[in-house]
């Protein structure tokens, strides 16, 4: 989809209906994770510190040999991961001492023994709707707009026909999935229709558009269902209030300050930086799909590392970004619809973040992401101090039982590494 800025994607340009969760470019809540997906090859496991850092990743690694999650916990549970059929795995926890684990598993392609990349790009999805809603909350504190600030006031017109009313929609519905607003975005059912529809694009009013061709799910406010299109709207309004394209606010407010050099929005370029591993999806059919090359809808499409997305977490809880009270608003929750429930046990949705329990007490926050066979799924502490990524290179959408399995193992590698526990390297 074409937008303001450069395409981006994962937000969802196939947001999961409200029975799915995020999934590819069929997937797009947290990744429009569960429609299709990939069965991949199994390959050798590459374990690894960062490079340039390699010296500093190799002594960190030494040092986390103290009782705690460590370095070998971390490459048992990726492995674990892989072991499910997942082409390539790489995963990253940050502490509050600076020192990260890094391992990955797997191969970059099928077919040959190119390692996957411990530091490589892949697509975050719906990650990014958290980087909106931060911009979003930033607004409010300046007094540029109001949560409850209705859609009609920012976008006249806009949200109306069959049922849909922007007079009754706020800008905390939006940032919360509480809008009611059905998603109709387009993606790919099949590997014919990947192929034929890959390159497409759509502007943001497009989308709004299909969107109102559907009555609303629910009455504003009377409900939960994860609505893509709701943060179209935001990104919309962002420029409304700004004057400038919403992901140059992205970019001035939290990329550049927090030196997230490497997350950027590919805008019309179908492919990635280098290093990357390619994406696969295995698809109902059992079909399996390089989806690599795709052009995604905005906000979703950034494109980011484990480095930069653990960074973004630990700035936003730790308070670099927003001032405790918008934190606080940001982490006012509500519970998730049933259907999400499968994914996320007892998951509750602030705005623009999501809570989830922790084995050990408490509980995280986090965001996942899912596009075009990239599945991303990361969490941090309540201050930020320990932040964990873990991006995966194919999306097992052939049946709902794979689909699950991909997303606890690796909820278990973020749980084990959040509650400082060794992993047991066992896929659940």
């Amino acid at each position: 989809m074409t937008s303001t800025s450069p395409a981006s994607a994962p937000h969802d340009r196939n947001t999961p209906s409200p029975a799915q969760p995020a999934r590819r470019r069929h997937r797009r809540v947290p990744g429009r994770w569960l429609v299709v997906a990939a069965a991949a090859l199994a390959a050798g496991t590459a374990v690894a510190t960062q490079l340039p850092a390699d010296a500093r990743d190799a002594r960190d690694a030494r040092d986390a040999t103290a009782p705690g999650y460590g370095q070998d916990d971390l490459s048992r549970d990726t492995e674990a991961i892989r072991a499910l059929g997942i082409t390539g795995v790489q995963a990253r926890v940050t502490t509050g001492a600076g020192r990260d684990l890094v391992a990955a598993s797997g191969v970059a392609e099928v077919g040959t023994d190119r390692p996957v990349p411990r530091n490589g790009y892949f697509r975050m999805a719906s990650t990014g709707k958290a980087l909106v809603a931060t911009v979003i909350l930033q607004l409010v504190d300046e007094g540029e707009l109001a949560l409850d600030d209705t859609v009609d006031r920012r976008l006249p017109g806009l949200v109306d026909g069959n049922g849909n009313d922007g007079r009754r929609i706020t800008i905390r519905h939006l940032l919360q999935h509480t809008s009611g607003l059905h998603d109709d975005l387009p993606g790919f059912a099949t590997p014919q229709e990947y192929d034929e529809h890959r390159y497409d694009t759509h502007t943001p009013r497009e989308i709004v558009a299909r969107a109102m061709r559907h009555r609303p799910d629910f009455a504003p406010g009377d409900g939960w269902g994860y609505s893509n299109t709701g943060y179209v709207l935001l990104d919309m309004i962002i420029e409304e209030v700004t004057g400038h394209p919403w992901h140059q606010e992205v970019e001035d407010r939290i990329l550049r300050p927090l030196g997230m050099n490497h997350t950027y929005l590919p805008g019309g370029t179908p492919t990635l930086r280098r290093p990357h591993a390619n994406a696969y999806e295995v698809y109902p059919s059992g079909e399996r799909v390089d989806v690599t090359r795709v052009i995604v809808p905005d906000p979703g499409g950034y494109v980011s590392t484990t480095a930069d997305v653990n960074r973004f977490f630990q700035a936003l809880l730790g308070g670099e970004l927003l001032p405790r009270a918008r934190l606080a608003e940001m982490r006012d929750t509500v519970p998730v619809n049933e259907e999400m429930r499968v994914f996320w046990p007892d998951g509750r949705y602030g705005l623009g973040l999501v809570n989830r329990p922790l084995s050990c007490g408490g509980g995280y926050w986090s965001h996942e992401g899912g596009e075009s066979g990239y599945i991303t799924l990361n969490g941090a502490t309540h201050d930020g101090s320990r932040t964990v990524t873990v991006s995966m290179s194919t999306a097992l959408g052939d049946s709902l039982d794979n689909t699950l399995r991909q997303e606890r193992a690796a909820g278990d590698l973020v749980d084990h590494a959040l509650c400082d526990t060794p992993g047991t390297g066992r896929a659940t």
